[in-house]
């Protein structure tokens, strides 16, 4: 048999405690054996500091036996360990390694999320690209075919190459936009203009587009001149992309799309408001993502990207604002905004 050096003065310890308590027996029985309660409180008395020698040798030996332990294992112990950590007893060190493990077992699931939201995101891309020049091929095909003797059909066919040329780059473009938002490469030129003016401006380079789609936008504002700070060119593309948004989800006969600008705690509020067919409350907390689609088949057909309302998200952020959304299916939707009064 092993004698263990610990297990020994354990033995030791207790057997010394155990002979003690026998020595104050033996001491106090002839004196206090005639008086029954003296004599049982010298037993308690003697139970009592038993008790609390075996408990400081017992409380020892295993704080002892923890850290030897501790230091056996600390050879092999993960990098997150310091060496502070080797002064743990092991239910500090049982609480450490559980406090890793959930560590750990976060970050994996963010992994896993992210491996999930790459792959999606790949499958967006190349889904996206593949639509239009499938639709390019194509058509080149039947060209070289021999209809490009048509005339008719040749130029009909040109034309919805050049439209899917167009598609590409928009796709391309609004890409490589979102990859300097997130890389933080955009800066922002910001300067004073007129956000009723700026508008207006939209409004007019849409209206064509809006009355093929049956569809009137106006602008309600209390006051003709609204003055903001920011960057114009990136504000122009925020209302080009609310407002063609709410013409193409409009969907329905007269249709209408109103802009209202109000002064509100110091900042002019922008909401873009359409009487479409609205989202649905599952789908809302979506939209801004990239390539996330409503009904994927109609915007698709109408040349959006899908990448029109994460690109708003990422121009207001970068002006520290953000982009509220208020929908009812079936009845419209509303985006807001604010900007910076002057």
């Amino acid at each position: 048999m092993k004698i263990y050096r610990l297990t020994f003065l354990a033995a030791l310890f207790l057997t010394a405690s155990m002979l003690l308590l026998v020595f104050v027996f033996d001491e106090v029985k002839d004196e206090y054996i005639t008086t029954n309660s003296k004599f049982l409180s010298a037993v308690g008395v003697s139970t009592l500091l038993l008790i609390v020698i075996n408990y400081l040798v017992v409380d020892f030996l295993f704080n002892f036996y923890g850290k030897r332990q501790i230091r056996k294992i600390s050879t092999i112990l993960p990098e997150e360990f310091g060496e502070e950590d080797h002064q743990l007893n092991l239910q500090e060190l049982g609480k450490r390694f559980s406090d890793l493990n959930l560590k750990n077992t976060t970050e994996i699931d963010t992994m896993k999320e992210m491996e999930i939201y790459r792959k999606e995101y790949i499958g967006n891309v190349s889904h996206e690209l593949k639509t239009p020049l499938f639709t390019i091929q194509g058509y080149l095909d039947t060209l070289t075919e021999g209809a490009i003797e048509n005339l008719a059909i040749r130029d009909k066919y040109l034309d919805r190459i050049d439209k899917s040329v167009e598609r590409l780059l928009t796709i391309v473009k609004d890409l490589d936009m979102i990859n300097q938002f997130e890389s933080g490469e955009i800066t922002l030129n910001k300067s004073r203009f007129d956000v009723n003016l700026l508008i207006r401006e939209m409004i007019d380079l849409l209206d064509l587009e809006a009355q093929k789609k049956d569809t009137r936008i106006s602008l309600q504002t209390s006051t003709s001149q609204m003055f903001v700070r920011a960057d114009k060119q990136k504000i122009s593309q925020v209302l080009m992309n609310l407002i063609t948004n709410a013409i193409n989800y409009a969907n329905r006969e007269k249709a209408t799309v109103t802009v209202r600008t109000v002064i509100h705690n110091n900042k002019i509020q922008v909401t873009v408001e359409d009487n479409g067919m609205g989202i649905k409350p599952e789908t809302l907390p979506r939209i801004f993502e990239r390539f996330f689609r409503v009904e994927s088949s109609r915007n698709r057909n109408d040349g959006g990207s899908g990448l029109g309302l994460a690109i708003v998200k990422h121009i207001l952020e970068a002006h520290d604002e953000t982009i509220k959304v208020d929908s009812i299916y079936l009845e419209g939707t509303k985006f807001s905004f604010s900007l910076p009064k002057i």
